[in-house]
Protein backbone atom coordinates (compact mmCIF):
# COMPACT_ATOMS: atom_id res chain seq x y z
CA UNK A 1 0.00 0.00 0.00
CA UNK A 2 1.73 3.30 -1.00
CA UNK A 3 1.23 6.58 1.43
CA UNK A 4 1.79 8.88 -1.68
CA UNK A 5 0.84 12.60 -1.50
CA UNK A 6 -0.85 14.24 -4.46
CA UNK A 7 1.44 18.30 -5.32
CA UNK A 8 -1.91 19.13 -6.41
CA UNK A 9 -3.49 21.52 -4.24
CA UNK A 10 -6.90 21.55 -3.96
CA UNK A 11 -8.89 25.10 -3.86
CA UNK A 12 -12.08 25.41 -2.23
CA UNK A 13 -13.91 28.80 -2.94
CA UNK A 14 -15.19 30.74 0.03
CA UNK A 15 -17.43 32.90 -2.10
CA UNK A 16 -19.23 32.67 -4.64
CA UNK A 17 -17.13 33.54 -8.43
CA UNK A 18 -17.38 37.25 -8.75
CA UNK A 19 -20.09 36.73 -12.03
CA UNK A 20 -22.56 34.97 -9.78
CA UNK A 21 -23.21 37.90 -7.63
CA UNK A 22 -24.63 41.16 -7.97
CA UNK A 23 -22.43 44.13 -7.69
CA UNK A 24 -22.20 46.33 -4.70
CA UNK A 25 -23.56 49.73 -4.32
CA UNK A 26 -20.25 51.17 -3.48
CA UNK A 27 -18.30 50.00 -6.71
CA UNK A 28 -21.36 51.09 -8.64
CA UNK A 29 -21.27 54.20 -7.09
CA UNK A 30 -17.38 54.56 -7.40
CA UNK A 31 -17.21 53.75 -10.78
CA UNK A 32 -19.55 55.88 -11.91
CA UNK A 33 -17.86 59.12 -10.26
CA UNK A 34 -14.88 57.78 -11.70
CA UNK A 35 -16.53 57.61 -15.29
CA UNK A 36 -18.35 61.21 -14.88
CA UNK A 37 -14.88 62.53 -13.52
CA UNK A 38 -12.57 60.90 -16.23
CA UNK A 39 -15.51 61.80 -19.00
CA UNK A 40 -14.87 65.16 -18.00
CA UNK A 41 -10.93 64.70 -17.96
CA UNK A 42 -10.84 66.07 -14.46
CA UNK A 43 -8.27 65.18 -12.09
CA UNK A 44 -9.17 63.59 -8.18
CA UNK A 45 -7.65 66.56 -7.34
CA UNK A 46 -9.54 68.71 -8.83
CA UNK A 47 -12.82 67.02 -8.46
CA UNK A 48 -11.64 66.79 -4.49
CA UNK A 49 -11.55 70.31 -4.17
CA UNK A 50 -14.52 71.61 -6.10
CA UNK A 51 -16.36 68.80 -3.57
CA UNK A 52 -13.95 69.88 -0.47
CA UNK A 53 -13.38 65.81 0.65
CA UNK A 54 -9.84 64.70 0.38
CA UNK A 55 -8.01 63.26 -2.36
CA UNK A 56 -7.34 59.82 -1.01
CA UNK A 57 -11.21 59.60 0.42
CA UNK A 58 -12.80 59.99 -3.27
CA UNK A 59 -9.89 57.65 -4.43
CA UNK A 60 -11.14 55.03 -1.72
CA UNK A 61 -14.80 56.02 -3.00
CA UNK A 62 -14.16 55.34 -6.52
CA UNK A 63 -12.31 52.30 -5.56
CA UNK A 64 -15.55 51.07 -4.01
CA UNK A 65 -13.39 50.80 -0.57
CA UNK A 66 -15.60 53.34 1.27
CA UNK A 67 -19.25 53.35 1.91
CA UNK A 68 -19.64 57.48 1.41
CA UNK A 69 -22.59 59.71 2.67
CA UNK A 70 -25.09 61.03 0.83
CA UNK A 71 -23.67 64.31 1.91
CA UNK A 72 -20.31 63.00 0.40
CA UNK A 73 -21.66 61.34 -2.53
CA UNK A 74 -24.13 65.22 -3.27
CA UNK A 75 -20.75 66.54 -2.96
CA UNK A 76 -18.95 64.89 -5.70
CA UNK A 77 -21.69 64.82 -7.66
CA UNK A 78 -22.30 68.10 -7.64
CA UNK A 79 -18.14 68.71 -8.28
CA UNK A 80 -18.70 67.30 -11.46
CA UNK A 81 -22.08 68.69 -12.73
CA UNK A 82 -24.33 66.29 -11.75
CA UNK A 83 -27.62 66.41 -8.74
CA UNK A 84 -27.27 63.47 -6.31
CA UNK A 85 -30.26 62.40 -7.90
CA UNK A 86 -28.40 61.98 -11.11
CA UNK A 87 -25.76 59.59 -9.64
CA UNK A 88 -28.66 57.89 -8.30
CA UNK A 89 -29.80 57.25 -11.08
CA UNK A 90 -26.82 56.48 -13.40
CA UNK A 91 -25.90 54.22 -10.19
CA UNK A 92 -29.06 52.51 -10.71
CA UNK A 93 -28.76 52.13 -14.58
CA UNK A 94 -25.35 50.25 -14.07
CA UNK A 95 -26.87 48.03 -11.28
CA UNK A 96 -29.83 47.13 -14.02
CA UNK A 97 -27.67 46.55 -17.05
CA UNK A 98 -25.52 44.18 -14.96
CA UNK A 99 -27.96 42.33 -12.83
CA UNK A 100 -30.55 41.77 -15.99
CA UNK A 101 -28.63 38.80 -17.29
CA UNK A 102 -28.31 37.33 -13.95
CA UNK A 103 -32.04 37.40 -12.67
CA UNK A 104 -33.07 34.09 -10.55
CA UNK A 105 -35.99 33.11 -12.27
CA UNK A 106 -39.95 34.40 -10.78
CA UNK A 107 -41.51 31.83 -8.30
CA UNK A 108 -43.81 29.77 -9.32
CA UNK A 109 -47.48 31.63 -8.33
CA UNK A 110 -49.17 30.09 -5.46
CA UNK A 111 -51.97 28.06 -6.39
CA UNK A 112 -54.64 26.84 -4.19
CA UNK A 113 -54.73 22.95 -3.84
CA UNK A 114 -58.08 21.65 -3.77
CA UNK A 115 -57.03 18.28 -3.94
CA UNK A 116 -56.03 16.15 -0.69
CA UNK A 117 -52.92 16.56 1.36
CA UNK A 118 -50.76 14.33 3.36
CA UNK A 119 -48.98 15.31 6.13
CA UNK A 120 -46.03 12.75 8.19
Amino acid sequence: MSNQVSNEARVIPLRPAPEDKEPLWRDLVGEVLRRERRAQERTLKDVADAARISLPYLSEIERGRKEASSEVLAAAAHALGLGLGDLLSLTYGELSRRTSTHRRPAAAPHRPSHGLCLAA
